[in-house]
């Protein structure tokens, strides 16, 4: 009950979130153990106004106070583990969620009877899976490179466990190069191809030329759910690829990778593993792709790719850990 009353202030607790951001509070408080005298000093709050405000952050998880004696002004208060950075990441210039709030979701919002009946979509021309056009195909590859952070940083750590000196990737899906240029940053003798559809080509080719990677980046256009995946690469990925295809199509992209990789070839999967927390961020796309009828996109938990490799026929399947796990196996 207490996260439906949460859940009905909305709009008030994203306020007092994004005041605590504007004000410089959550940089005031992030040594924690401060208190709220201090912290009232800090922001020119009134400090009876500002323990209102206080409790409301509390009560979303994030923070925690103690008090000292009967003077309000000597309670010290704690942020939550990482709160700055979060709320940062979450509603700050860049933040991923106002990248998606430019997509058409307003389309569904009031009238999710409908939607859930199957009386309304979202229109193709707003927004088609796959998509469609040169503007929908850009919108959609910056987004996903918006969101490649932690999938970089579970690469940068596990890079020499996945490939060898000298190696050749595939990055299946692909996107712009974003992925795949930060790999060929962090290891000078990896070369990586992007495959994905000819709509990306320009996108690949710009970020290939801004960025200097020259010929170790290369772009191969194709559509993997009609074509063969091309051969001659030790490593083949799928990095937010699987998920969003029904189990038969990701069974299907498995055996090609199978039939494209070389005996030894490594073929390598990384996207938001199911978990209760990446479940909570993925709550816009649940949303959104409501109104979607050909993405059938839904979060699974490492254990679903394992056995999905395991029946492809792969071996020495291992699942990485980092801040998104990566699930890799050798044919």
């Amino acid at each position: 009950m207490a996260l439906l009353s949460l859940l009905a202030n909305g709009e008030k607790a994203v306020d007092v979130i994004k005041t605590s951001l504007d004000t410089g509070l959550l940089e005031a408080l992030e040594p924690g153990g401060r208190s709220l005298k201090e912290l009232s000093e800090c922001i020119g709050a009134v400090p009876h106004r500002l323990s209102k405000f206080m409790e409301c952050l509390e009560s979303l998880g994030l923070c925690s106070h103690r008090a000292v004696d009967d003077d309000i002004a000597s309670t010290l208060y704690w942020p939550a583990a990482g709160l700055r950075e979060g709320v940062i990441d979450v509603f700050g210039e860049k933040s991923i969620e106002k990248d998606r709030d430019a997509y058409p979701w307003r389309w569904l919002h009031g009238r999710l009877q409908e939607v859930l009946t199957g009386e309304l979509s979202i229109p193709g021309e707003e927004f088609s899976w796959p998509p469609v056009g040169t503007d929908q195909f850009a919108n959609f590859e910056r987004s996903m490179a918006a969101g490649l952070g932690p999938v970089i940083e579970a690469f940068r750590i596990h890079r020499s466990a996945l490939w060898g000196a000298g190696a050749r990737l595939l990055d299946v899906g692909g996107g712009d190069g974003t992925l795949a240029g930060q790999l060929l940053t962090d290891d000078p003798l990896l070369s990586a191809d992007v495959f994905n559809l000819e709509n990306a080509r320009p996108l690949v080719e710009e970020f290939k030329k801004s960025n200097g990677y020259g010929e170790r980046l290369g772009f191969v256009a194709g559509d993997f759910l009609r074509e063969d995946l091309p051969t001659g690469y030790q490593v083949i990925s799928f990095v937010r690829v699987l998920h969003d295809w029904p189990m038969a199509i990701s069974r299907l992209l498995l055996a090609k990778a199978r039939s494209a990789l070389p005996n030894g070839g490594r073929v390598v999967i990384c996207e938001e593993f199911r978990t209760e927390r990446r479940l909570a961020r993925q709550f816009f796309w649940s949303y959104f792709l409501m109104g979607v009828d050909g993405c059938h996109s839904r979060l699974y938990g490492v254990d679903h790719y394992q056995k999905m490799l395991m029946e492809a026929g792969f071996s020495d399947i291992e699942v990485l850990p980092g801040p998104f796990e990566i699930v890799t196996a050798v044919k």
